[in-house]
């Protein structure tokens, strides 16, 4: 069962489009900094949200569970992000999106 989810999660993975880095990305980062959202030595965390954010993506999906897919940190991230006038994605592991796809 693991190895479909892990050949569906890559066979995804590999039909996304690459998010570009810009002014407005580093200026979110610089923002959740401010609003320690996360630790400052953490900007890949923090560039990772801010891309997925400002791209408007539907999902982030990462196996950050210390900083970004902690349901203990999404209030922050969602109020952060609102402060901005952004809509948090939904924040999941590849294993939630996988079990959320085989449900479907």
């Amino acid at each position: 069962m693991r190895l479909i989810q892990w050949q569906w999660a890559q066979a995804l993975a590999r039909s996304l489009p690459v998010l570009e880095d810009s002014a407005e990305i580093q200026e979110v980062v610089q923002f959740y900094a401010q609003h320690k959202l996360m630790p400052v030595e953490v900007f890949g965390d923090a560039t990772h949200l801010a891309l997925a954010t400002v791209h408007k993506c539907d999902h982030l999906v990462t196996w950050n569970c210390k900083h970004l897919a902690n349901p203990n940190k999404l209030d922050h991230i969602v109020r952060v992000n609102w402060m901005l006038g952004l809509a948090t994605p939904k924040i999941v592991t590849p294993l939630q999106l996988a079990e959320a796809n085989e449900k479907e």
